[in-house]
């Protein structure tokens, strides 16, 4: 979902786990939080300044990071954990480069022995092992980023996070259509060799969910865009990154984008003068003749509502999913060098419509799945393959992501993606 990032079902986990909650108590539990909210997702906001000082004083925070600042979803989240913290005024613990192993069940275990009352982990693979944690330190808070498994847990002391980056995926989408029309228009290429290209880490619904928006939001605006995606089988892997957008540029593609984590695709583009969408943050000042926009997560929000929760001595939902609307998916400043003319408008407009629920990322008429439309789905949102409960997740004319989890679920191969390898 980063990560879902080690992502999701996607943000690096096999695809045969299940939760390991007990059965009845956990059934009864989820029904009880399904007839109030919906996974009881949150994403209200904190006010920082009526935090009480000395409690304040009195708190450690952790974090637990799969890489460090070399990978920009890290970097992303390193950010958001230093403004967190230090705009509130609290103490806190980093530790970076921990593996989705036991490692990151020692780096927990390490943050809850020093003192920490909160601990963060930033990547899907890591959820395991933060569970573990969760079970031997019950005084403690662990939030994951990007996992799946909170709502089936059944303990008060874990917590799934993720926002609706789908969005932003979108709005980069809206941008790179722009593009395409700019350079057909220009007589690059015709409007039948519209075909872009995505470096993805994993075959995870994660990543599936941010192509797959990616790619509607270009088609809005250039309906013949075609797209391939190839894989890495790593969040971070600069040499695969490269050699994979190299390959989708030998292919054809005339722009490129990825849910990759190192510079090796931007820098690839750079090289061969292609455009790019990068993600998690800007790479402008490496890549100023190809970058055009960026999406990302804010995760500040989160950070401090958790926090502050902390502080207060109140619950902590399940799941909590940021949104556009409230600042926590975001568009880096667009390259108006590079993007074509009009883009900052256009992506105003249907960042407006998405706000205002006139627009949908997963409407189903915009999409087939073998050249059909999509009526139903029952998506496996109690970790795989349990769809148990409710699990419709077409409603009012689109696939509704993030409904029954902050995680994102949408896995479905439509029309128009084709994907050179699977092995991931």
């Amino acid at each position: 979902m980063k990560k879902f990032l080690a992502l999701i079902l996607a943000l690096v986990m096999s695809l045969s786990l299940v939760a390991c909650g007990g059965g009845e108590t956990v059934e009864e539990d989820n029904a009880d939080r399904d007839a109030s909210v919906v996974f009881d997702n949150n994403s209200d906001t904190v006010d920082i300044t009526t935090l009480d000082p000395a409690k304040i004083a009195e708190m450690k925070v952790g974090f637990i990071f799969l890489h460090d600042e070399n990978s920009t979803y890290d970097l992303n989240f390193m950010r958001a954990a230093k403004n967190a913290c230090e705009e509130i005024g609290v103490e806190y613990l980093i530790h970076t480069n921990i593996p989705e192993g036991q490692e990151c069940y020692e780096a927990a275990a390490q943050l809850a022995d020093a003192g920490c009352d909160i601990v963060f982990a930033d990547s899907f693979g890591h959820e395991d092992y933060l569970i573990q944690a969760a079970k031997e330190f019950p005084e403690v808070e662990f939030c994951h980023a990007t996992g799946v498994r909170a709502h089936t847990e059944n303990l008060p002391n874990f917590h799934n996070a993720f926002a609706s980056i789908y969005e932003g995926r979108y709005l980069a989408g809206v941008a790179a259509g722009m593009k395409l029309n700019e350079m057909i228009a220009a007589g690059e290429f015709t409007a039948e060799e519209a075909k872009i290209g995505y470096v993805g880490a994993f075959t995870y619904a994660e990543v599936v969910s941010g192509y797959t928006s990616f790619f509607l939001g270009a088609r809005s605006v250039c309906p013949t865009v075609t797209m391939e995606v190839t894989f890495t089988g790593s969040w971070y892997d600069e040499t695969a990154e490269k050699e994979g957008a190299n390959k989708l540029i030998a292919n054809g593609c005339k722009l490129i984008s990825q849910h990759a984590d190192s510079m090796g695709a931007p820098t690839a583009c750079e090289t061969a003068g292609v455009p790019n969408v990068s993600y998690n943050g800007s790479t402008l000042s490496a890549c100023p003749n190809t970058f055009i926009v960026s999406s990302r997560i804010e995760w500040t929000p989160y950070m401090q509502v958790m926090i502050g929760r902390v502080a207060k001595g109140e619950k902590i939902n399940a799941d909590w999913t940021g949104t556009i609307a409230n600042g926590a998916v975001q568009l880096t400043e667009i390259n108006e060098a590079v993007a074509a003319e009009g883009t900052v408008e256009k992506i105003e407009e249907v960042k407006a419509e998405l706000i205002n629920g006139t627009r949908h990322v997963f409407d189903t008429d915009t999409f087939t799945v073998e050249g059909k439309k999509l009526e139903s789905y029952a998506a496996d949102i109690n970790d795989w393959g349990d769809l148990t409960g409710e699990t419709e997740v077409i409603k009012d004319g689109a696939f509704q992501e993030s409904l029954y989890r902050s995680a994102p679920a949408f896995d479905l191969q439509i029309d128009g993606i084709s994907l050179l390898d699977t092995a991931f």
